[in-house]
């Protein structure tokens, strides 16, 4: 069993942040210990507006201190990262997973570097962004950006499937192992279609799954996403094959909430698919 500890926002009601990835990752079998950057009542998309705070400076790291001195960072596999409530977080964050790693040098660390979409709502703290492409990205082993992250990342404008992966080998020249694109976008390939893009120094794949016409598009996908993923790279997969089981599993529980015609995501509908998904896609390597 595989232990991981997650560090990222926390809703009472819904799925975002460590409410929608810690379930699908016990759901696949990992050990998962949840740290909390901010608790709110409900995501932030909510026309009606949330409650709630950010944790104060000190939570995160006096959290790890506890784990430490009962030796639970010893036995720590991998720490995941999303939403900071705070620049200052993010800190505490890394100095997790400096303890974590020296105590057990395989582990790794992946980072979901949420920076916001005031768009859509999503807004983030002062500062996250710049700590997230200046010091995040420096020990990362894996990192899941969106194509908006991904440019902050690279300080480039990316149109083009072509542009994305010579971006996402930047990164790997940057020390990172592996380079998830959670969403294309307008650099996708097929427009109809949601794509990805997987990089590593094997090479780049792309896959995809249907869009659906949701009246109003569920919160908390990227974080799907980033939990399911690791806990597959956990569970011993290759990325390539971690990334098409990644796929099918979201792709499932998007289809559930879909068919149901809910807001938030259906996880436990769709608990079976997440933990043995059927892969009908598969990723196409891109030359």
């Amino acid at each position: 069993m595989k232990r991981i500890l997650s560090i990222q926002s926390h809703v009472v009601f819904g799925c975002a942040g460590n409410s929608a990835a810690v379930f699908p990752m016990r759901r696949m079998g990992m050990e998962v210990w949840p740290i909390n950057t901010v608790q709110f009542s409900n995501h932030t998309q909510y026309q009606q507006g949330f409650k709630g705070i950010a944790m104060p400076a000190g939570h995160i790291e006096a959290l790890v201190e506890g784990l430490e001195a009962i030796g639970a960072t010893a036995k720590c596999d991998a720490v995941l990262s999303g939403y900071l409530g705070s620049a200052e977080q993010g800190a505490e964050i890394l100095t997790a997973v400096a303890k974590v790693k020296a105590a057990n040098s395989n582990a790794i660390y992946f980072c979901d570097p949420v920076m916001g979409h005031p768009e859509k709502g999503c807004i983030v703290a002062p500062g996250v962004s710049e700590f997230l492409a200046n010091d995040a990205l420096a020990v990362a082993d894996v990192i899941a950006p969106n194509l908006l992250e991904l440019e902050t990342l690279t300080n480039q404008r990316i149109d083009t499937i072509e542009q994305a992966i010579a971006a996402s080998q930047s990164l790997l020249a940057k020390g990172v192992q592996v380079v998830v694109v959670k969403h294309l976008s307008r650099a996708a390939r097929d427009h109809g279609r949601f794509e990805m893009l997987l990089t590593t120094k094997e090479g780049s794949y792309i896959i995809g799954r249907p869009l659906y016409e949701f009246e109003r598009q569920p919160v908390g996908v990227g974080d799907l996403i980033s939990g399911i993923m690791l806990a597959n790279l956990m569970a011993g997969h290759e990325p390539i094959v971690a990334f098409e089981r990644m796929n099918a599993a979201v792709d499932a529980v998007l289809l559930k909430t879909f068919s149901v015609n809910e807001y938030e995501l259906q996880l436990i509908a769709a608990q079976n698919e997440i933990a043995v998904p059927t892969i009908r896609v598969s990723a196409e390597k891109i030359a």
